[in-house]
């Protein structure tokens, strides 16, 4: 477990085209946990690093910190600019039709040098593509969803492609399978910074049936 003293800023890339629960289910994970270590924290004898992970702020990002539209026509409406972000201890970039954050060197640059600067850097879904084209991956073991697999090895023959997992930790990159894998990815990773009783009680508030195991 990473227990970190200070408040995670947790950023989530937001762009068109985004798969909504691709964003949606680390943004649900991050904000419940925030919740409810809130709640555990304030009882007596509470654990250690509960008191920070009820500070955790979790934002959407965008180039340009406009609106932008997923996949399903569901409007989103980030916090933040790629220029006005701050600081990020944790990186997701979600998946979805990824053409526009491929074709487009703003987002690589800030997803590179972001990813750079932050202990974590998770993906979800096609989102790792993104990882791959901005250089965040090169050798390293990553999942996508299933449909997409092929494509992967294609484009980054290097990378080593688990296509049965569910989610891949290999330290500061994190990966997970489509859609909804991101968010058993989003609670293990909260085990990693909180602990497991944390992100045991973070799925039982969501009614969440969390697979734990990656594979």
């Amino acid at each position: 477990m990473t227990a970190p003293t200070a408040a995670l800023n947790i950023h989530i890339l937001a762009f068109d085209e985004v798969e909504a629960l691709d964003l949606a289910g680390p943004y649900e994970v991050f904000t419940t946990a925030a919740r409810v270590a809130a709640r555990l924290a304030s009882g007596a004898n509470a654990p250690a690093g509960l008191a920070s992970a009820a500070r955790w702020q979790v934002r959407c990002v965008s180039r340009d910190g406009g609106p932008v539209r997923a996949r399903a026509g569901l409007r989103i409406l980030p916090e933040a600019a790629f220029a006005t972000a701050g600081p990020c201890d944790l990186l997701v970039v979600p998946g979805g039709v990824v053409d526009g954050p491929l074709a487009c060197p703003d987002t690589l640059a800030w997803v590179r040098e972001t990813a750079a600067r932050c202990p974590i850097t998770a993906s979800v879904c096609t989102g790792v593509f993104v990882l791959a084209a901005a250089g965040v991956v090169h050798t390293h073991r990553v999942t996508t969803h299933w449909e997409d697999v092929a494509d992967l090895r294609q484009r980054w023959p290097h990378l080593q492609v688990d296509p049965d997992a569910r989610w891949v930790d290999e330290g500061t990159v994190v990966s997970s399978a489509g859609i909804s894998a991101g968010i058993d990815m989003s609670l293990h990773l909260v085990e990693r910074f909180a602990g497991q009783a944390l992100a045991e009680r973070t799925a039982r508030q969501m009614d969440y049936r969390w697979q734990r195991e990656a594979a």
